[in-house]
């Protein structure tokens, strides 16, 4: 039997029940990829995040409670924060690796943190007609990512009154579909829907935004844009583009510590 410290953070927010939660274990060594998954399922969050440390580095995995992705940025914040917050990691950055993504640091200044991935990969495609089925409306424009679509809509309300046809959504390939629209408050808000990757609908989504930034960055015609995700938890985002590379910024807080025994 092995025990195992485990974090419930809030990420993307500065108070408990907001944001998105992330559960986060700091492993000594690897644990077998069917034990991950099934600590994932069990934990039954959007994401749960596997560290393990590698000399002043550290490796990096995230898992859903149905499979593991290539990328989670609310679960890399809430994993930074653990290491801050918890393990005393002495220096202002973190370099993670991820098998899937690469290079991911995060950096920590005052009570904020600061992700720094990779731009996506985005093309202008057309609508998959179950998302407009699935919506009740087509999009002015649409985006196609690597691993999601990006719908963009005339208002934050109409992004607030969606109720899609998760059936729908879940019919189309790909991980997820992102909705937004230009803010009342901030620069765009957003939602992000994954039934495929057994998330409904996602609270707040750090990956996502390497796909929005640079389409509403070209839109409005400036690198530093504030954000909100429109879940029933909302969660705030500030966004740089910075070439290939998009920095979201955030905070984060503990919500639950304990332990498992696997």
């Amino acid at each position: 039997m092995k025990k195992i410290k485990l974090y419930q953070v809030d990420a993307f927010t500065a108070k408990v029940f907001g944001g998105n939660p992330a559960a986060v274990c700091v492993l000594e060594d690897w644990l077998e990829d069917k034990t991950m998954q099934q600590i994932a399922a069990e934990n039954n969050l959007a994401e749960t995040a596997f560290v393990v440390s590698k000399g002043s580095d550290y490796e990096l995995r995230w898992f859903t409670p149905t499979v593991e992705v290539d990328l989670c940025g609310h679960a890399t914040l809430a994993a930074a924060h653990v290491l801050f917050h918890h393990y005393n990691h002495p220096e202002k950055k973190i370099n993670f690796h991820s098998p899937r993504s690469g290079l991911l640091t995060v950096e920590q200044a005052e009570s904020e943190l600061t992700l720094n991935f990779p731009v996506d990969t985005i093309t202008r495609t057309e609508t998959p007609p179950a998302l407009v089925k699935a919506f009740g409306k087509a999009p002015l424009e649409a985006y196609k990512g690597k691993t999601d679509y990006l719908l963009l809509y005339d208002s934050q309300q109409e992004i607030e009154s969606f109720d899609p046809d998760i059936n729908l959504v879940n019919s189309v390939e790909a991980r997820g579909v992102i909705v937004s629209a230009k803010g009342k408050e901030v620069d765009f808000v957003s939602r992000f829907f994954a039934p495929q990757v057994g998330i409904t609908e996602d609270p707040v989504t750090g990956s996502a935004h390497t796909t929005l930034t640079p389409v509403w960055a070209e839109k409005l015609g400036k690198k530093v844009l504030t954000a909100k995700q429109l879940s029933e938890r909302e969660g705030d985002l500030k966004c740089e583009l910075a070439g290939e590379r998009v920095k979201i910024t955030g905070k984060a807080v503990t919500y639950l510590t304990g332990e498992i025994q696997v």
